[in-house]
């Protein structure tokens, strides 16, 4: 269990009274609008190609930047990553539930706009209820980027993200505004150390203690 909780983590513990419906989308291969421990995020299944494709075209997103995934547990990731590297795992460990998204070696058979150019896929287990529950309940990786087209800021709140796309997603799953300011904090795994692509929730110096011997960079 993380011991860096946000206030997202801590506050938004309501059920979402359509998170069947939610589901049931997902599993169309439609994409929603949910609350991370962060920020709103766009929801898909993440081993669905038609379907993560459908977030970049929602975002406008560059197809060479990837995103991010939720994931439930160790059997969960196993699925997208081929290995934990000592590093990483002591990470899981410390920030696990919570805003730390770690990028790992993937799998070759998971689909392409999950994987950045040195083959590797961000990944995150997550400390929003909401969030967790949908993640179960799919039984397969979510999509985590953030609800926003690119360019524009991230979605805090439910009504920003309808601004953003009514009449292009059904689903909007409510959990106040959040609080974040940054995002998670996104950390690639080397055979170097840590390299920190953004920080956010989670500083260098927490990162840095984390992994004890290993380098963390910038």
């Amino acid at each position: 269990m993380s011991k860096n909780e946000t206030e997202n983590c801590k506050a938004s513990d309501k059920k979402a009274d359509d998170l069947s419906h939610a589901v049931a989308a997902l599993k169309r291969g439609e994409v929603i609008v949910y609350p991370t421990e962060t920020l709103y995020g766009l929801g898909a299944d993440a081993l669905n190609l038609d379907a993560v494709e459908r977030v970049f075209q929602l975002k406008g997103r560059d197809p060479n930047n990837p995103v991010p995934a939720l994931v439930e547990n160790e059997e969960m990731l196993r699925a997208l990553v081929s290995e934990i590297p000592p590093p990483a795992r002591a990470l899981m460990e410390r920030f696990w539930p919570g805003p730390l998204t770690i990028i790992l070696p993937a799998r070759r058979d998971i689909p392409k706009p999950l994987v950045n150019s040195t083959g590797g896929i961000g990944v995150r287990i997550s400390c929003q209820p909401i969030a967790t529950e949908l993640v179960r309940a799919l039984g397969r990786p979510l999509t985590a980027t953030s609800a926003n087209p690119s360019g524009l800021a991230p979605a805090r709140t439910v009504q920003q993200a309808i601004n953003y796309f009514a009449g292009e997603i059904e689903i909007f799953i409510d959990a106040g505004e959040l609080t974040s300011k940054t995002g998670s904090t996104v950390v690639e795994i080397s055979a170097n150390g840590v390299r920190i692509i953004r920080e956010g929730e989670i500083g260098k110096s927490e990162l840095q203690l984390a992994v004890g011997g290993s380098e963390v960079v910038r």
